[in-house]
């Protein structure tokens, strides 16, 4: 998974937070109070680590149908 490694406005670092505020935040806990807790404050700081998404999951099927229709082309032509 990919993560923020720093803010992408103010350049704070993020990436050693990250794995712990996922971890609480998967067990239950308000991810607001989590935030205050590991001490991060600014707003844009926080909205990277509330938005930040695993996307691989999502976009590997579209990898794999291109891949096959790849596969399918080459072997008629």
């Amino acid at each position: 998974m990919l993560y923020p490694i720093r803010c992408f406005t103010c350049g704070a670092l993020l990436g050693d937070k990250f794995a712990e505020f996922e971890k609480k935040v998967k067990a239950g806990e308000d991810a607001a109070k989590v935030l205050d807790l590991l001490g991060i404050k600014r707003y844009c700081c926080r909205r990277m680590l509330l938005s930040s998404v695993d996307i691989s999951e999502e976009t590997l099927p579209y990898y794999e149908a291109i891949w096959k229709r790849h596969i399918e082309y080459s072997s008629e032509g």
